[in-house]
């Protein structure tokens, strides 16, 4: 059996005849209602407790994560643009022209490569200088 200690306290007359009240019904004492109203309080104030220790980090976290949704779009935007105007100023080419289209499938196939390489190793291409290019 858990020990119990003898408490004094003074409540306010309208929360005593509430609890009064509550403490008539059968089965109900003012030790086990005041009790769990303690245990209650305590353990809203223990998650607020929680709440305070990690709510700085999760603001720093909350913080980066929209840096880098931001980051993202940009990129994004960057490529999309990127295409637009490639795709406007380049000549398309004819049907029959066979060794255009196998040298258009050959650097695109390198260029698919180096993207894999460059992401496998780490490197990123904005972030190094002109000698570290291949």
């Amino acid at each position: 059996m858990v020990e119990r200690i003898r408490h004094q306290l003074f409540l306010p007359r309208p929360v005593s005849d509430r609890l009064e009240g509550l403490a008539a019904k059968p089965g109900a004492s003012k030790s086990a209602i005041l009790a769990d109203a303690v245990t209650a309080w305590l353990n809203r104030r223990g998650a607020s407790e929680l709440e305070d220790r990690f709510s700085h980090r999760l603001d720093r976290m909350s913080q980066a994560i929209g840096r880098i949704d931001r980051d993202t779009d940009v990129l994004l935007e960057t490529l999309a643009l990127f295409i637009r105007f490639e795709l406007s100023i380049q000549v398309p080419l004819a049907e029959s022209d066979q060794a255009g289209r196998a040298l258009a499938a050959k650097r695109f196939e390198a260029f698919v490569q180096q993207v894999g390489r460059q992401v496998a190793s780490g490197r990123r291409t904005l972030h190094t200088s002109s000698d570290d290019r291949p």
